[in-house]
């Protein structure tokens, strides 16, 4: 188990610095004027030129890509008119348009994204999976057809159309939940699962719908091994078999498919954040393109990337746990 945790650390190194590298490259090194792009249009030339040197420009592409590595790995200065900014490591730039450092917007974004990403990720693995297995239990029985029209129809349905309808009925007909405004977790805990209640039945409904049927397909290929029949032949009830011995091996391509659903929230989450208003990566990212904000845009996607990457490492290990038949060699 160690040494596979090892290569599997260094994989995801290798993958993160491969990354860091075209994001670099695509950005950086794009016809135009960089520092001109990343400091805004309101910069005057000499503010401009203070942001080229700032990214050195002038230096071979592989000097400032270096020069970007250090400042993650052991920050960097950045000079603001006047005065001189310290960026403590992980430092993933200077937004010049907001004057603020990337690291810190990141910071204050974060828990935002990440309330709503693992409150919805729970609700879309209960509902999903618990779709997936009654439909396989009840197949060719008019439960399995109707759960199967359900989740066609969520499967084929956008997820800001759900939200809209959510916040029509729910908040605004029925009046059962409040039009959500995100209250940070320390200020009251109540009332930060209160306000992302719809936000996340909103990304669950959504996602539910597929993770039930690829729970579905993956159930009924489980059912109909060897070992399942043999369990039926010596009369184990059709409960136990699918609770006990055909759900652990289900639901290990769930797990893959989730690690890369949940990494990708943290930054695409851009049409719930936008509808419900949530201050979150996504909805960060989505502005900071708007207005061309280099820095910003690079960070985020760095982000984002680190997040999958760290999912699908935990995903490997979780597969082997719950698939026995899977070796971590």
């Amino acid at each position: 188990m160690s040494g596979f945790l090892l290569r599997r650390a260094i994989g995801a190194a290798v993958t993160l610095l491969a990354i860091s590298v075209i994001i670099y490259v695509v950005f950086y090194a794009a016809p135009g004027n960089v520092a001109q792009i990343s400091c805004g249009p309101r910069c005057s030339p000499a503010q401009v030129q203070q942001v080229a040197d700032q990214l050195r420009l002038d230096d071979p592409l592989y000097l400032r890509y270096w020069h970007f590595l250090q400042g993650i790995f052991v920050g960097q200065d950045f000079s603001t008119g006047t005065a001189v900014q310290h960026c403590d490591a992980p430092c993933l730039g200077f937004s010049y348009q907001t004057d603020q450092q990337v690291t810190q917007l990141i910071l204050t974004k974060l828990p935002a994204t990440a309330s709503l990403a693992l409150g919805a990720m729970v609700l879309w693995l209960i509902l999903g999976v618990g779709t997936g297995v009654l439909s396989a239990w009840r197949r060719g029985r008019p439960t399995e057809r109707i759960l199967t029209g359900i989740t066609l129809a969520g499967t084929a349905t956008p997820v800001f159309v759900i939200g809209l309808l959510l916040m029509i009925v729910v908040c605004g007909q029925l009046q059962w939940l409040p039009f959500p405004q995100y209250v940070p977790f320390t200020d009251d805990p109540e009332q930060w699962a209160w306000n992302l209640l719809l936000p996340w039945l909103s990304l669950a409904l959504i996602e539910a719908a597929k993770y039930a049927r690829l729970t579905r397909a993956s159930m009924l290929e489980t059912l109909a091994e060897d070992h399942v029949r043999t369990f039926r032949a010596y009369g184990v009830g059709e409960r136990s078999i699918i609770g006990r011995h055909a759900l652990r091996g289900a639901v290990a391509p769930v797990i893959a498919l989730n690690a890369n659903d949940f990494g990708s929230m943290f930054g695409g989450a851009v049409l719930s954040e936008t509808l419900f208003g949530i201050p979150g990566l996504g909805r960060e990212l989505v502005h900071a393109v708007n207005v061309v904000d280099l820095p910003v845009v690079v960070g985020m996607v760095l982000v984002t990337g680190f997040f999958v990457v760290l999912a699908n490492a935990v995903a490997d290990v979780l597969y082997a746990v719950a698939d026995r038949r899977v070796v971590l060699s």
